[in-house]
């Protein structure tokens, strides 16, 4: 194990003796290092690092989670240990009960993924019932309530649009995000109508699983609260739609599905904010352009000419008002 990983071990566990460290996978967030950890005794649990010595997102992480856990909207993790004054913070947290999303997606026939993505809409519309006055980013808090820096909407998405070009590891894209942000301050009496939720921000497959209750949540350092409808848009990307084209219906439809059976209907103004959300998602990849490139079998610059086209027609459909 390197130096950082021992000494945030040796610090909350100092009694105890480590067997294996080993990583949990690849990551695309170059700020942040998680390991799996496993004690002498069978013990096992999960090492988050800020590497880069930011601890806010670990005091953020720490905050959300207790919160969630008292209004048991939905089932998350429980945190161990966990200091954000240290050099390098860090956040230590049990193994979740039950299984991976990800696994059980990729081990599923049709039917069952359909009731995988209504079971991911039920636990979204859940935690969409924790209501705030004011949209904004969380900054600590605990299981009685979350301390929010509050501000209009429009702002806060900005905010979160420059946080994710600072996690961007390449440039090549960097255009994309100035305009998107001036799209979206163009259309900031629309985005202002917005509910104010807390929402986890981050509801890929593999920040899911799956226990008893349903869908839980992984890895809430970018939660915040926003617009309901944008987490559920981002969902349905995530969840069920390839990189090219949209996710099955029936897959979209089944999402959707569960979060109307637990809300009673779609996040007020999903249909006529959509198209403005369609151009800020796709900065997760003009952002991450290389690590897909990475992943996929097909030439970079047949893929950055896609890229390119791709957020001029979503931006253009915000200009003609399709």
């Amino acid at each position: 194990m390197d130096d950082r990983v021992a000494a945030a071990l040796e610090n909350a566990f100092p009694d105890r003796t480590v067997e294996t460290v080993a990583s949990t996978g690849p990551s695309w967030n170059d700020a942040n290092r998680t390991v799996g950890v496993e004690f002498a005794d069978g013990e096992r649990i999960y090492l988050k690092l800020a590497i880069d010595g930011d601890g806010t997102r670990i005091a953020r992480e720490r905050a959300v989670i207790a919160f969630v856990s008292a209004t048991d909207a939905v089932a998350v993790p429980r945190v161990v240990a966990s200091d954000v004054d240290r050099e390098t913070p860090y956040l230590v947290t049990e193994p979740v009960p039950g299984r991976s999303l990800e696994k059980r997606w990729m081990e599923a026939n049709p039917a069952e993924r359909a009731a995988l993505a209504r079971a991911v809409g039920r636990a979204l519309a859940r935690l969409h019932r924790v209501r705030f006055d004011d949209h904004g980013h969380v900054t600590g808090g605990g299981p009685e309530g979350l301390d929010v820096e509050t501000g209009p909407w429009t702002t806060v998405l900005v905010e979160r649009i420059e946080a994710m070009r600072s996690l961007a590891p390449a440039d090549r894209f960097d255009r994309h995000f100035d305009r998107v942000i001036e799209a979206v301050e163009a259309d900031r009496d629309l985005l202002e109508g917005a509910s104010a939720t807390l929402v986890h921000g981050d509801p890929a497959r593999p920040n899911c699983f799956c226990d008893e209750r349903g869908v839980g949540f992984l890895d809430w350092e970018i939660a915040h609260v926003g617009d309901p409808a944008r987490e559920l848009h981002r969902a349905c990307d995530q969840q069920v739609a390839p990189l090219r084209g949209c996710g099955p219906d029936r897959l979209v439809e089944a999402l959707h599905e569960g979060y109307r059976a637990e809300a009673g209907g779609l996040p007020s103004g999903y249909e006529r904010r959509r198209p403005i959300y369609d151009a800020v998602r796709f900065l997760g990849v003009s952002g991450f352009f290389e690590n897909y490139v990475a992943y996929r079998e097909e030439p970079a610059d047949e893929l950055a000419a896609w890229v390119e086209g791709e957020m001029d027609r979503r931006l253009a459909r915000l200009s003609d008002g399709s």
